[in-house]
């Protein structure tokens, strides 16, 4: 048993150099956008912002202020209301009272075959007029210079698609630790300090920002090609870089935020419609990275407990590996940095959502999002 807990300590050691390593090289090349400068020599292009919203009366007033406060001259704002049933509507028309220049467009069917928040980005883009199309969502907070700065810089360095980090607002330290983890596996999954480059796989999207050429988003086949995506951000991502456009990420957590969820069952019950399609519905990577995370980022702070002698020093180096990489990734969002020790705890939430979540989706036959059901043949069928 001795050995076993030897062999498996050397073992997390090699996998928090060969995780930690690329992470911390890599997320040093990606640039903020705090640094970008807003201005350019020349014309600015027309800007479309569309932002498909269901039931968002809690966050959506301040989100749309803050886009009607951008300091942007050729600015289009269109909000695609799909089908709520709460208060948002109702703000949505009122400021679109206040502000004639905003677009609200309230939606009462759903097609069949298409996801509704990405039925509504579609119905939104295929209607805007700018020569760049911004897809957010409808609780990010942007400080004024944001789209200037993010426009700038795809002009100047000639991308087609731009994706934003921002910060990730949280109401408790437990929820912002599994921020600091998600991002910790999202960066390791997507190396979007790959994107650059046309010869390595690394890709990404984000949801809350997402700036591309119209004519890119029209070549890459829109969002029909992603209609029944869940995790349709990424899938965007993929789509730009897999048709051989150029694709960057910048960090703009000093310039913008989203409040995500307000309580840890919100958050189990959100990420419930997306943690199945993260694996593309495969039962057995699922249970095999669950099973790696339990292994290589609980387990250790366990054994930290349980071992001595070499074995015990070996897992010292490991969780203070884990907790370096925990607050690399927390310093590049914003985060507090105690939320790195909150590592093992967030891997732990993390496992139990991504397991609950293939659970519940196969015992439904599919998920439901936002009061709608989407059968599971269906999310199969749309592969990207």
């Amino acid at each position: 048993m001795a050995d076993l807990l030897l062999y498996l300590a050397i073992a997390n050691l090699l996998i928090c150099a060969i995780v930690g390593l690329p992470l911390f090289f890599g997320m040093r090349k990606i640039r903020q956008l705090v640094d970008v400068a807003p201005d350019l020599d020349g014309e600015w292009p027309r800007v479309s912002v569309i932002v498909a919203a269901r039931n968002e009366e809690r966050d959506i007033e301040a989100g749309l202020r803050s886009l009607l406060e951008l300091d942007y001259d050729d600015l289009e704002i269109m909000i695609v209301n799909d089908r709520s049933t709460d208060r948002t509507c109702e703000i949505l028309d009122r400021i679109a009272d206040e502000h004639p220049r905003l677009k609200v467009a309230h939606l009462s069917e759903l097609p069949a075959g298409w996801l509704g928040k990405n039925h509504a980005l579609y119905y939104g883009a295929t209607r805007a007029t700018g020569e760049l199309i911004l897809f957010t969502d409808a609780d990010v907070v942007m400080e004024p210079t944001v789209l200037r700065r993010a426009v700038a810089y795809l002009i100047k360095q000639e991308i087609d698609h731009l994706p934003m980090l921002f910060k990730v607002r949280m109401p408790n330290w437990l929820l912002e630790s599994f921020v600091v983890t998600f991002s910790v596996y999202l960066m390791t999954y997507c190396r979007p300090w790959q994107c650059p480059n046309p010869k390595r796989s690394g890709h990404i999207g984000i949801g809350g920002f997402n700036l591309v050429r119209a004519d890119v988003y029209r070549k890459i086949g829109t969002h029909e090609v992603i209609r029944m995506r869940p995790d349709d951000d990424l899938k965007f991502g993929k789509l730009v870089k897999r048709e051989g456009f150029r694709q960057e990420l910048l960090n703009g957590a000093g310039l913008m935020y989203v409040p995500w969820y307000a309580s840890i069952r919100e958050l189990v019950v959100g990420l419930e419609k997306n943690a199945f399609s993260g694996v593309d519905y495969s039962i057995a990577y699922s249970v095999f990275a669950g099973v790696c995370i339990l292994l290589f980022n609980v387990f250790p702070f366990m054994a930290f407990f349980l071992t001595t002698g070499t074995t015990w020093w070996i897992y010292v180096a490991v969780v203070m590996s884990l907790w370096a990489i925990a607050l690399w990734a927390g310093y590049y969002g914003k985060a507090r940095l105690s939320c790195c020790l909150g590592f093992p705890l967030a891997a732990l939430m993390f496992v139990f959502i991504q397991w609950r979540a293939v659970v519940l989706n196969l015992w439904q036959g599919g998920i439901r999002w936002r009061d709608t059901h989407y059968s599971l043949a269906e999310l199969k069928a749309n592969k990207v």
